[in-house]
């Protein structure tokens, strides 16, 4: 029994760190469609926030949560796959990205708090969630503005 333990436990331990490795060596351009689906399926969950912001979907409470919490997970996706080396790759991150490291990790941070805070407001009622929904999209628009090319 203890046998077959150390057995499972030495196949998990080389499985776990055959994985690490090859996440360690992910090519660019794996990096950039990695990164671009999780930017797409926030674009997914964020859209029908964006019409109730609007007025062109009725406010529902029940789905402003729901998609609160999954762009919670997708909005801390993206960011590890924005490395030198896929400066090259067909994409439209900016050049600035990599120029301006320090101002794109706070256009992270930013839009991360306001995602963190949409979390938060959409619990509290409509008025609280439709002003978090409008932060979030002020700094999509920020992000999109100053780091990606049209």
């Amino acid at each position: 029994m203890q046998k077959k333990l150390a057995t499972i436990a030495l196949a998990l331990a080389l499985g776990i760190g055959y994985t690490i490795s090859a996440f360690a060596q992910a090519k660019p351009d794996v990096l950039v469609k990695q990164r671009q689906a999780a930017m797409t399926l926030q674009g997914k969950y964020f859209g029908p926030l964006g019409l109730m912001n609007a007025g062109k979907l009725p406010f529902n409470a029940d789905v402003v949560a729901r998609n609160a919490a999954l762009l919670d997970a997708l909005s801390q996706m993206p960011w590890d796959g924005f490395t030198e080396d896929t400066k090259g790759e067909k994409s439209r991150a900016a050049p600035e990205i990599y120029g301006n490291a320090a101002g794109f990790k706070t256009a992270q941070d930013n839009f991360r708090g306001a995602v963190t805070k949409l979390v938060g407001a959409s619990k509290s009622g409509e008025a609280a969630a439709k002003a978090a929904i409008g932060e979030v999209l002020n700094n999509c628009n920020s992000c999109h503005k100053n780091f990606r090319t049209q």
